[in-house]
């Protein structure tokens, strides 16, 4: 049995960065994988989608000056944008893999099942290790349902060399959000059935509403509170049916049908945990993930959990899961390391516009206005020469009753630049003393984020 130092169980972000500090400290590191090098990210996610994604942001602006300079619409080719991304995302398989061999980590391919808590068994070899980190991510939740076997889900979706004629999402949370909007923008016609009242249910509604109010002006249909009962597939169409439940509506308990093209089911992720083996450790978990302590460790203490599989309210992003994994090699290279403190985190849903928040939200603010001054700003409309014309986009900011920014929420394609200056602010502390000794660059949408910014910290 070969024996190391670590075992990451997984190749992506909230592995391999750990493990590169690691092996620099001299460790002696395998990472162990059963699918595709670099993990969901890097495959079949993030990745993958702001590669595809990108075009449409920037066709979103040049739409903008249509008539005020521009003679021409954009239009885009998914075909060979599929091609480009497939070129692109297929070469990082062998670049992470010659990566990997460069720094001298061991690849072990297969699932792994632990043994005991410093052994794990793969492809049935038995691997020895003082420490393990579970790094499995999380795969989307299927609707158990007859016909369930119809869905695609968002895998599928980013490989596809041609986006069907009429495209039925299953849910209104990112993925689905996100999708639509690329859908729409390529003139598909757009069903978004969900469960629930309201989309992206996490995110400031006043800016989601926006959101929706232009999806449906593109022509998406939204089915709100839908009860889903079953997928037929008739021929190369699918029929989804089910039920409306809002109680108190009129439509309460009335049958619906759709008849599309493709169906793509986004209702949720769970844990990938299962076959791990966990429970003969005494390990617990759910679908939600593993539970972990202050360190990033399970109740066995070598064992530790990082990125998506951990059971957390951190928002579960690709660089929340470099940041524990980074954390987790530090601790295991200094036992006296203090416990993990999550800075502020921004997150971004990619819809077009972007939507973005970071810190203390609009949600929580509203209900706390004792505690929290908010300060909105229409950016757009006092700032479209400086913008791109964007005359929609909005600024929310959060202060505390010390006229600290602790929180903020914006509405732009520009949305991701702005929110990482923002968090930068809060992350360190910085007031209107410390952004008036610094000097930015002019004219930039950073300079006028600043110096819409600014005054708002002395407003009483």
């Amino acid at each position: 049995m070969k024996n190391y130092d670590v075992i990451f169980i997984g190749s992506g972000h909230a592995c391999w960065h750990g493990a590169l500090i690691l092996k620099f400290a001299g460790k002696n590191v395998a990472l162990v994988e059963k699918e595709l090098l670099g993990g969901t990210c890097t495959n079949y996610g993030c990745d993958a989608k702001i590669l595809l994604d990108s075009p449409f942001e920037l066709k979103e602006a040049l739409d903008r000056y249509q008539n005020i300079g521009l003679l021409q619409e954009a239009k885009i080719d998914w075909k060979s944008l599929m091609q480009y991304k497939k070129q692109v995302i297929g070469a990082m398989q062998p670049a992470l893999g010659g990566m990997f061999d460069q720094f001298g980590f061991d690849v072990i391919r297969g699932a792994a099942e632990f043994v005991d808590a410093h052994t794990i068994e793969v492809a049935g070899q038995k691997y020895g290790a003082k420490n393990f980190v579970i790094g499995t991510g999380q795969d989307y939740i299927p609707l158990d349902i007859p016909g369930k076997e119809y869905f695609h889900n968002s895998r599928d979706f980013l490989s596809l060399d041609q986006i069907p004629d009429h495209v039925t999402f299953v849910g209104a949370g990112i993925i689905s959000m996100e999708f639509a909007s690329i859908a729409l923008s390529l003139g598909k016609k757009v069903d978004i059935v969900t469960s629930g009242s309201t989309a992206l249910g996490a995110y400031p509604q006043e800016y989601v509403s926006k959101i929706v109010e232009k999806m449906t002006a593109q022509g998406a249909n939204f089915i709100w509170n839908a009860d889903i009962k079953e997928l037929q597939k008739n021929g190369e169409k699918y029929t989804l049916k089910g039920k409306l439940k809002g109680e108190g509506s009129a439509a309460f308990g009335s049958d619906f049908s759709l008849e599309t093209d493709y169906v793509l089911i986004a209702v949720g992720r769970k844990a990938n945990v299962e076959g791990l083996g966990l429970e003969k450790l005494g390990i617990e978990f759910s679908d939600r993930g593993i539970k972990v302590d202050s360190h990033l460790r399970t109740a066995q203490k070598n064992i530790y959990a990082s990125g998506d599989v951990i059971d957390t309210r951190i928002p579960k992003l690709t660089p929340t899961a470099e940041f524990d994994s980074n954390y987790i090699a530090l601790d295991i290279l200094l036992p006296l390391h203090g416990a993990i403190k999550y800075p502020c985190i921004p997150n971004l849903v990619f819809t077009l516009p972007r939507i973005a928040q970071t810190g203390v939200s609009v949600k929580e603010a509203s209900a706390h206005p004792e505690l929290y001054r908010i300060e909105k700003v229409e950016f757009g409309k006092t700032m479209s020469w400086l913008n791109k014309n964007e005359t929609q986009a909005h600024m929310t900011f959060i202060f505390d009753k010390k006229s600290r920014l602790v929180g903020a929420a914006v509405l732009s394609d520009d949305a991701g630049i702005y929110i990482d200056v923002l968090t930068l602010i809060i992350n360190q502390k910085l007031g209107a003393r410390d952004l008036s000794k610094m000097i930015f660059s002019f004219p930039t949408i950073t300079y006028g984020l600043i110096g819409t910014l600014t005054p708002l910290f002395l407003k009483k």
